[in-house]
């Protein structure tokens, strides 16, 4: 639907100040309570249709998955036809999450006994995936995409562009340099960059701890963030406005800062200037103006990839207590958190939460809330999911049983009224595509190689300082999982900073 206004005739050249356009319908949403859904708008409805999947699709998967050991570890963007399906599953050895947890959970089935993992995700998601079980000794376990075509990212892809080789020539110029690359990002380029410049693999939701970790630990640091442009915009001004607070309130952040230390270290802070997520890119301006003016009341979740004006509305929520800035699991738990902690204080008021990130968020976000609701039966709390797109981000399609669907026909699912709708990459990832991949794969786990050879995860030939790109890749890597257990850089990683920065 296309907004729209009426005027009353008027002469050429003059203008009626009385004529007040009207209001933009508002975004669509999803209502959610403990014993079903209330779509409300034609993006939310076709999302709402398959949170009851069909059984029969259901038993399916859990018996193809048991027969053959084979495990699914599945990103959170995944359309809602499959993660329908997939949440709905009985299986032990199904796991729907970020792209990190998606390989530590594949090296759990791994060790519980399954001999595939099928990654539902982008390519470097599988290639993470396989790097990890290499890592961690399961080399004999295959894994596979669901796609023989290559599954892209627009901001991954963006890291393999001359520019971005420019950028990382330019850190490993500069003295006690620390490559932070996101996570969202190929083995290759990996690779490339950690043999150009020390490199720490970050992820959305331990990015900001793990900057101010290296800021504090090792002295007169220069950090090159990339490739994601928004996000490295958006903790330039976190840095900023953390700067700017009292100095008790940094010390709980960061024990080891100050006012004074943050202020120090906000120009030795860089960012790649043109790397874009097209999922992310929509959340702009005109989205914050309706959400500032007709949604007022809701609680605010960004994803750290969003625009600036996005991240400005969900830090200036979090700094309130009513929203979070992050990665897709901090947007999970906080939703859930703010459910419960509504139905603890017996608040029957129906909280409203902007949803600032792929559309695909919503599968997981409407199980957990209605786990927590059902665990409190008898609250009578609903909770309610709005999507800041627009109602025309969607596709009609020729069947009669199924007439829409989420995403714009023969596009990115975005449209410059709202945001973005949906990633056209992860929806290669199809429950067809996956049934038909399952029953390839034979009764050892293993699926014939001159039938699915193109459904592996790209396997690198290319050597650099003599090390294979997985090796090379994988150092990164290593190092973040470090940084996880430790909260600490790791000492092999500060040893290159300072011996290459000599």
């Amino acid at each position: 639907m296309q907004d729209t206004e009426t005027r009353d005739p008027q002469p050429s050249g003059t203008a009626n100040p009385a004529v007040t356009p009207p209001l933009a319908p508002p975004f669509p949403s999803l209502v959610i309570a403990e014993d079903g859904f209330a779509a409300q708008g034609a993006f939310a409805e076709a999302q709402a249709m398959y949170l009851q999947p069909d059984t029969a699709a259901v038993a399916r998967l859990d018996a193809l998955l048991e027969t053959h050991a084979i495990g699914v570890v599945a990103h959170f963007y995944m359309d809602a036809e499959l993660q329908g399906v997939l949440s709905s599953a009985k299986s032990p050895h199904i796991h729907i999450a970020d792209s990190l947890m998606m390989a530590d959970r594949a090296v759990a089935m791994a060790e519980a006994g399954a001999r595939t993992i099928v990654v539902l995700g982008v390519d470097f998601m599988s290639e993470n995936v396989r790097a990890t079980l290499d890592a961690a000794g399961h080399r004999d376990v295959a894994v596979y995409r669901v796609a023989s075509k290559p599954i892209g990212c627009s901001l991954a892809e963006s890291a393999e562009a001359p520019a971005y080789a420019a950028y990382l020539k330019r850190a490993s110029r500069s003295p006690r340099a620390l490559h932070v690359i996101y996570v969202n990002t190929s083995l290759q380029i990996k690779a490339r960059a950690q043999a150009l410049v020390p490199t720490l693999t970050c992820t959305s939701s331990n990015v900001v701890p793990m900057v101010l970790q290296a800021f504090a630990q090792v002295p007169e640091l220069q950090i090159f963030f990339g490739p994601d442009t928004y996000m490295g915009q958006n903790l330039t001004a976190m840095l900023r406005a953390l700067s700017a607070l009292d100095a008790d309130s940094i010390t709980r952040l960061h024990p080891e800062h100050t006012p004074a230390s943050l202020a120090q270290a906000l120009p030795r802070f860089h960012h790649f200037q043109q790397g874009v997520c097209i999922v992310h890119h929509m959340f702009g301006d005109r989205v914050v103006e309706r959400v500032r003016r007709d949604y007022a009341d809701a609680f605010i979740t960004a994803h750290l990839e969003v625009p600036g004006e996005m991240f400005g509305l969900g830090f200036e929520a979090q700094r309130q207590g009513r929203g979070v800035v992050g990665s897709t699991s901090n947007i999970l738990r906080f939703i859930t958190d703010t459910i419960a902690a509504k139905i603890n204080q017996k608040d029957g008021e129906r909280p409203r939460f902007i949803l600032g990130t792929e559309s695909g968020m919503v599968t997981s976000v409407a199980r957990a809330v209605q786990q927590i609701l059902r665990e409190h039966g008898g609250s009578g709390l609903e909770a309610e999911i709005v999507f800041p797109v627009a109602s025309e981000a969607i596709a009609r399609t020729d069947d009669a049983s199924l007439p829409i669907v989420p995403g714009v026909a023969g596009g990115e699912g975005c449209t410059t009224a709202g945001g973005c709708a949906t990633c056209p990459y992860m929806k290669m990832n199809s429950l067809d595509a996956l049934f038909d991949l399952l029953e390839r794969i034979d009764a050892a786990g293993q699926a014939a190689t001159d039938t699915l050879a193109a459904y592996r995860p790209k396997d690198y030939s290319e050597r650099i300082d003599g090390k294979s790109v997985a090796e090379l890749g994988a150092v990164s890597i290593l190092h973040m999982r470090e940084f996880q257990k430790t909260g600490r850089l790791p000492a092999a990683l500060v040893e290159d900073i300072i011996n290459r920065g000599a």
